[in-house]
């Protein structure tokens, strides 16, 4: 379980809560979508009050400094209690993460995903396991940050975590009845405008050097609210529960495990990462929305504050 040490002194200044933040006005917008999965389902309208939000995800010169000041343990560093996981073997129980591992060759796309891998001593320092480090990332977004650790921060910077209806108001950038957050086209003009995947799923990675997985943030264009990373790049935590009567079976596991999989407690995430494909997860889209089980950190998993009026 992730914890964190209380230290004397202020976390961050009045005036520097709203630093690298932008004030969304509140207002009445239709949230869901009729064309992709059934959990996005129906079209609603949908109030929320104006708030402020981080321009971009929370990156790990962000996390660091926050680490640094509380003593934060994230939920990856500490081993899971197997007495919380009936019929897991002790021998397991040590601290880690699930890490994208990419086949060597084209793999099926139906079942159950084969690019996952719990990886021993995989966490926000060290993304894909001993040996790794974010020596060089400090501009990409955290990543192995579980729902607790991301709270943590919030309240540490003075702030919160979205709802997902003030997550897909931002995300939409002031477009209403649009699939994309810039739009009607997935690659206007052929130009890309989030961090997705490119190539052919799950094996063959075309992105730039430096960026196959993950990218700098503000990498991409800013939607039309400025805010940037909010399409693609990491998954990003929300505080609302996600409803379990909406779950399908048939919903791909692109995400890091099956909706049904787990009957622990789900929060919605919002916005896709760098891995969904047109070809598999096409959740890179405002409306798109999955569970993710609050005890369960991947290398896609990031999140951003808000901070309301």
């Amino acid at each position: 379980m992730s914890k964190t040490l209380k230290r004397k002194g202020p976390s961050v200044s009045r005036a520097g809560r709203f630093a690298g933040m932008t004030r969304l006005s509140g207002g009445t917008f239709l949230m869901g979508s009729e064309d992709f999965y059934d959990d996005e389902r129906p079209v609603r309208p949908m109030t929320v009050q104006s708030f402020w939000m981080d321009e971009t995800p929370v990156t790990n010169a962000q996390f660091g400094r926050f680490v640094q000041a509380t003593g934060h343990v994230t939920f990856a560093e500490v081993a899971p209690d197997p007495a919380d996981y009936p019929g897991m073997d002790p021998a397991l129980a040590v601290p880690g993460s699930i890490v994208f591992a990419p086949p060597s060759h084209s793999v099926p796309l139906d079942g159950a995903p084969s690019w996952w891998q719990i990886i021993p001593g995989a966490n926000w320092r060290r993304p894909t396991g001993p040996g790794s480090s974010i020596d060089g990332l400090g501009r990409h977004p955290v990543v192995h940050v579980g729902h607790g650790d991301a709270l943590a921060y919030a309240a540490w910077a003075g702030k919160a975590l979205p709802t997902e209806a003030e997550w897909e108001l931002a995300a939409r950038g002031g477009l209403e009845g649009q699939s994309y957050a810039w739009g009607p086209e997935l690659h206007p003009g052929g130009r890309r405008m989030a961090k997705i995947w490119q190539g052919l799923f799950p094996w063959h990675n075309d992105a730039p050097a430096g960026m196959e997985r993950t990218s700098p943030v503000k990498s991409y264009p800013a939607n039309g609210h400025g805010l940037y990373d909010m399409i693609g790049n990491v998954w990003e935590w929300t505080v609302d529960d996600y409803d379990r009567e909406t779950g399908h079976g048939d919903t791909p596991g692109c995400c890091g495990g099956s909706v049904s999989a787990s009957a622990i407690r789900r929060k919605v995430v919002k916005g896709g990462s760098h891995l969904c494909a047109p070809e598999y997860c096409q959740r890179y889209r405002p409306a798109a929305r999955w569970p993710q089980p609050t005890d369960t950190t991947t290398t896609h998993m990031g999140f951003r504050c808000v901070i309301r009026l």
